[in-house]
């Protein structure tokens, strides 16, 4: 047996996990729609949201199960039948079951990862049902950050931003708790318009899965690909369901809490390969970039309303969503808009990570970020001005 047979057979699990993911939550959140109808659980529109009518909160309910079904599914196969499929192949002699090693030699990432996962899925739960406070889930998200350290996943370079190369435990541990915490409510308040939390995420979760899969570490594809695959159905109903047909769904703190989680395992791990790799900068800028757009907006927002003495934690109507439809956007176009916006960062910062020095590359980030925001705002005084005359 060739090695090209292990890389076909494993490329083959990877399209399977992602069709799976996909039929099954396809399955499933009809299913939650009836039951959200049945029940009354809706998410009220009021004078912060965007949305008209009655629209279930609940599609987040759906992920973890799909994803860990879809996967444990995948690896039970592999287990039962991996030599009678590699007969099939027209291969005599079986191999090693690649998946299963990797499976072995991630196990400790993998099961705290899990636990991780599951209890961001039970606070999600909790929080769409019956509300949470953001002092509890903020202590969630950090018992979770803890959890990935004991198994592993955690920054232990920067690959020369400011400066600053290997990190030793001390630094590390609190900077990945910081990083995880903020990534996972980056995802959770860029969740303002249809389809932009699960695009974003989207966008990040294929670079991902093809990094990992070129990489040959199947396993994180797979779990890259069967986290995008249940976002495919989600986004349809999300972004063209009717409300008045009961055909639309929100994601919920369920489905943003557990995308930013796998986001944040699949990003650190990611930034491991910078270490072997011929270029570690373009390994720091693949991990990152794709999340350019939710972090620098949170931190816009945060100091914006430290600025106006409000409370940073507390929801208002300044994320970059709500300043677009603010300026006449209709929801779809502000939503192409910051897709647009995001993939031409990462595609930039990709291109340019082998050529630039990191920390000049994220200088110039921000000054684009800065500049299209005083734009923007400008844009939004005119039109007030205006508007008053």
């Amino acid at each position: 047996m060739t090695l090209e047979c292990i890389n076909i057979l494993e490329f083959i699990n990877i399209v399977v996990v992602f069709i799976l993911s996909i039929f099954f939550t396809g399955i499933l959140i009809p299913q939650i729609l009836l039951i959200s109808f049945r029940r009354n659980l809706f998410d009220e529109p009021d004078e912060r949201k965007i949305h008209r009518g009655v629209v279930p909160r609940l599609g987040g309910f759906a992920f973890v199960p799909v994803i860990c079904f879809s996967i444990m599914l995948l690896f039970g196969i592999n287990y039962l039948a991996y030599d009678d499929i590699m007969r099939l192949m027209g291969y005599d002699v079986a191999g090693n079951n690649i998946m299963l090693e990797q499976a072995g030699r991630y196990i400790l990432p993998l099961v705290f990862g899990f636990c991780s996962l599951l209890m961001l899925y039970l606070i999600g739960i909790a929080d769409d049902l019956i509300g949470i406070r953001y002092r509890a889930k903020f202590i969630v998200q950090i018992l979770c950050s803890v959890l990935m350290i004991v198994g592993g996943v955690w920054i232990d370079n920067l690959y020369g931003v400011l400066g600053i190369y290997a990190l030793p435990k001390v630094v590390g541990y609190p900077l990945t708790i910081l990083v995880i915490v903020f990534f996972i409510n980056a995802i959770n308040l860029i969740d303002g318009i249809d389809g932009l939390a699960s695009g974003l995420s989207s966008v990040a979760l294929f670079i991902y899965g093809i990094f990992f899969a070129v990489e040959g570490n199947y396993i994180y594809s797979m779990i890259a690909f069967s986290t995008l695959g249940v976002l495919v159905p989600f986004f349809y109903y999300n972004v063209f369901g009717n409300a008045e047909r009961h055909r639309k769904i929100f994601m919920g703190d369920t489905g943003s809490l557990t995308i930013g989680m796998i986001i944040c395992i699949l990003s650190i791990e990611l930034l491991d390969y910078g270490q072997i790799a011929k270029v570690p900068n373009r390994i720091f800028a693949m991990a990152f970039s794709p999340m350019i757009i939710p972090c620098f907006d949170v931190v816009r927002v945060f100091f914006t309303r430290l600025r106006h003495h409000r409370n940073p934690f507390m929801p208002d109507k300044n994320h970059i969503h709500h300043r677009l439809l603010a300026l006449g956007m209709p929801q779809w176009a502000a939503l192409i808009t910051i897709l647009v916006l995001s993939m031409a960062y990462t595609g930039f910062n990709i291109m340019l990570s082998p050529y630039m020095d990191l920390t000049l590359l994220m200088m110039l980030d921000i000054a684009i970020w800065i500049a299209a925001s005083l734009i923007i705002h400008r844009m939004l005084q005119s039109k007030n001005i205006e508007s008053k005359k």
